[in-house]
């Protein structure tokens, strides 16, 4: 069992959220996707996919009224709110107008499956997917998100989400005796759900229908040599510099977030490249403090103090450089790593999907992957330059 699923973190971020801890976990979790995809049966790590739905939708049986409910992220407040009637939504100030449409629609059809636990799930449609022509084929498509998922008209999958009110995609379970005490799991099983034709559900899990997720020779090749970098980086990090550079990571931001390590990489990131330097973040941190954090104080006085906090800051951190070296190195390699194992997954679709620009539809990638330890330890497996470039230049329903 995990905590309450709220947010998920990316696999090359562990070692700065965990320690060394998590360091080792990151590279346990690549070393057993990579015995999944060659088919070991003890391989410890399970996988699903990651859907671009929204809302994320929780419902099920409240554990202690045993009423039917439908919930967003607020179940888990102070004050838990959730539904267990469309009057309820209707009157609700919680939810806007097509937030209301989406809950009153989930109420009404979910309502009449077969519950007995409480589920979270990512809403994939109500009453807006569409038929739309894509390279000269028709298809049943809806966007909840950024990306716009096709499914062929005239398949049997197609036929099911065309007769349907909604749809909706189970990944997580939860169980607790009170709302308070809830904890969640990865995974849900859908099958004692029953069904509806008014309802088109899915679980995440990750299905390989046509066997083309197992990796060639050449990517395997370049996975072990990635995982041998990896850990040969992972060696020169010694959990005192490790906890000494969390810790200047801390003060950078209560005093500047903009230049902690975890925006530079994500300046990286959306400059559609992942390569982490020592050189690349110091010069990050100098011109981010410079601009931002001492160009942003009016006073003489206050540019001076902010000034000298930033020499400090910087001092400590090129006492670091061996170290923070070898961590932009172990992030590399491991980001790397995951992309090849990402690109083998993402051989397998059983629904489309695209991204709508201005010049028309583009094929992409899903979102991603979680891949999920024996112990319920959950990360995310995204290519996030390719997400962040479709977030940026992705037509959205709600930019028409």
């Amino acid at each position: 069992m995990s905590a309450k699923n709220l947010h998920l973190e990316h696999l090359e971020d562990e070692i700065i959220n965990q320690g060394i801890e998590g360091g080792r976990g990151a590279i346990n979790f690549l070393q057993g996707l990579r015995d999944m995809m060659k088919g070991h049966s003890n391989s410890k790590v399970n996988m699903t996919v990651k859907w671009d739905g929204a809302p994320a939708i929780f419902c099920g049986r409240h554990p202690e009224t045993n009423q039917f409910f439908v919930a967003k992220k607020s179940l888990f407040n102070k004050t838990p709110l959730f539904y267990t009637s469309e009057d309820e939504i209707k009157n609700s100030p919680d939810l806007g107008g097509q937030l209301k449409e989406k809950f009153l629609t989930s109420f009404k059809y979910l309502s009449n499956l077969s519950w007995n636990t409480v589920m979270q799930g990512d809403l994939m449609y109500t009453n807006d997917k569409k038929t739309q022509t894509i390279d000269g084929k028709s298809y049943i498509t809806f966007q909840p998100n950024t990306i716009l998922y096709a499914v062929d008209e005239e398949s049997q999958l197609g036929k099911v989400i065309a007769n349907s009110k909604m749809g909706i995609v189970f990944h997580t379970t939860y169980e607790g005796s009170t709302i308070e005490g809830l904890s969640a799991s990865f995974g849900a099983n859908i099958s004692k759900l029953g069904s509806s034709t008014d309802v088109w559900l899915d679980d995440a899990t990750y299905k390989d229908v046509t066997g083309n997720s197992s990796m060639t020779a050449k990517e395997t090749l370049g996975l072990t040599q990635e995982l041998t970098a990896t850990g040969k980086a992972f060696h020169g990090i010694t959990r005192k510099d490790l906890q000494k550079f969390q810790e200047i990571q801390s003060t950078i931001t209560k005093k500047g977030a903009g230049a902690s390590y975890k925006t530079y990489c994500n300046s990286l990131i959306r400059q559609g490249k992942f390569n982490p330097t020592f050189d690349g973040y110091i010069k990050h941190f100098e011109g981010y403090w410079k601009d931002k954090v001492v160009g942003g104080v009016k006073t003489e006085k206050h540019k001076l103090i902010k000034t000298e906090i930033g020499q400090d800051l910087l001092r400590e951190l090129k006492s670091l450089k061996k170290f923070i070296t070898n961590l932009t190195s172990f992030m590399g390699h491991l980001v790397s790593a995951k992309q090849i194992i990402i690109v083998a997954l993402n051989r397998v679709k059983s629904i489309g999907t695209f991204k709508k620009t201005d010049k028309g539809f583009e094929a992409v990638n899903p979102e991603g992957y979680v891949a999920i330890d024996r112990s319920g330890k959950a990360v995310k497996l995204v290519d996030r330059m390719e997400f962040a470039f479709n977030n940026f230049t992705a037509i959205k329903n709600w930019d028409k």
